[in-house]
């Protein structure tokens, strides 16, 4: 029961920010992922290869970036919760569009919009969950917040298992519509940040001016966010493609979705331990643990040789990577400033991404150098990531427990 004390010791409008935070960033890795389960259909039907496909998974990563800087400089001057809104309604309108794709260059631009739209949401409702909660229960919600992106994931197979049969690639994406109905829930229930309130005449300054003395930080965390973007898309947006490329498991079948249930379980593990375990031995070592500890699980991961042990690989890998994921929403916003906090994080977080967009299509390339063997070009690129993501994380600086607002300081 001592893990869940930090989510009780909340209070009730507290409760429902953590819990519209969890569900906006459940709902945008759901729409995220949708396009990951459809790359061989999108192939099929505008008949080309694969890897232009996956372009798309590089556009809205690419584009995520511009989503932060715009959503989050909105959201540090004009509050968390508005800002939020409109984003939430932005990116579910782009995935609805998308099913209407005509060709793969429309389709590509309509992603390309999508990723400037995700790339608000995380930093935003990060940092209106950790500017409205108390600093103890920073690590647990961390892991909590985070865990949204796996159960995203697990949404996104759950949704295409029993629909994609029955209402094509098209239909999935027009499903993709349902997160702006969070809008209404946001709007009724949850506060504005009170730390944003308290610090908003700070925030009217220009970004240059409130960056003064940060720029070195800054572009660690880029750095750091580049790291942990090639540690899970390369661990998750290639996975389908793997199971039917190598494996020969369609992708709506009953076993497809059964390891990706387990995947998504072992994240959603992962990110509830290591957040919660940050809190005892600090950011940095709980992130470079569960890095390292990834390494070891790979082998069973894509070379189980049985459906129990690959399912087992797929919980452990997940447990690792988005153990150390669970970490990040209460590092970045621990290290970030009063003033920039809602860009930010968010903003180093999708530049990272920026500069890991090409994994996915970088493993596809890898595969092909190797007969089409996405075993080992997941598993290099893993191993290789697992171990950079650990020395940045480790070298780097923490400030675990660090006070926000006027009143900044331990």
């Amino acid at each position: 029961m001592s893990f869940l004390s930090p989510l009780r010791e909340l209070n009730h409008q507290q409760r429902h920010t953590v819990l519209a935070s969890f569900l906006g960033w459940t709902l945008d890795a759901f729409d995220y992922f949708l396009l990951v389960f459809v790359i061989v259909g999108i192939s099929h039907e505008f008949n080309v290869d694969k890897t232009e496909v996956t372009y798309g998974l590089f556009l809205t990563l690419a584009a995520r970036p511009i989503g932060a800087l715009l959503f989050g400089r909105l959201a540090d001057r004009f509050g968390r919760r508005p800002i939020l809104m409109l984003d939430v309604i932005l990116f579910s309108l782009f995935e609805l569009a998308t099913a209407f794709s005509p060709s793969l260059t429309v389709l590509l631009v309509l992603r390309f919009m999508f990723g400037v739209a995700m790339g608000g949401e995380w930093g935003l409702g990060a940092s209106l969950a950790m500017e409205s909660i108390p600093a103890k229960s920073r690590g647990m919600v961390s892991g909590l917040l985070q865990s949204g992106y796996p159960c995203g994931f697990f949404l996104g197979a759950l949704v295409n298992w029993l629909l994609v049969d029955h209402i094509g690639w098209r239909g999935l994406f027009m499903v993709g519509v349902v997160p702006a109905l969070l809008v209404l829930y946001i709007r009724r229930k949850v506060p504005e940040s009170p730390v944003w309130q308290e610090t908003q005449q700070t925030q009217k300054r220009s970004l240059m001016e409130a960056m003064q003395g940060h720029w070195k930080l800054a572009i660690y965390l880029m750095l750091l966010m580049m790291a942990f973007n090639m540690f899970s898309h390369g661990s998750q947006d290639m996975y389908p493609t793997f199971l039917q490329e190598n494996l020969h498991i369609p992708a709506g079948s009953g076993t497809a979705f059964m390891l990706t249930a387990l995947l998504n379980l072992g994240a959603l593990v992962g990110g509830l331990f290591f957040g919660t375990w940050s809190e005892r031995v600090g950011r940095r070592k709980a992130i470079a643990i569960a890095a390292l500890l990834a390494i070891p699980a790979i082998p069973l991961w894509v070379y189980g040789g049985s459906l129990l042990l690959l399912g087992l690989g797929a919980f452990l890998i997940q447990v690792m990577v988005q153990g150390a994921w669970g970490v990040v929403p209460t590092h970045l916003n621990e290290l970030s400033p009063d003033a920039v906090r809602g860009t930010l994080p968010g903003f180093a977080y999708q530049m990272g991404n920026l500069l890991a967009a090409i994994t996915a299509t970088a493993q596809t390339w890898l595969a092909g150098r190797h007969g089409g063997d996405f075993a080992f070009a997941m598993s290099l690129w893993m191993a290789a990531v697992a171990v950079l993501l650990a020395l940045l994380a480790w070298f780097g600086p923490e400030a675990r427990g660090v006070g926000f607002g006027k009143a900044r300081g331990r």
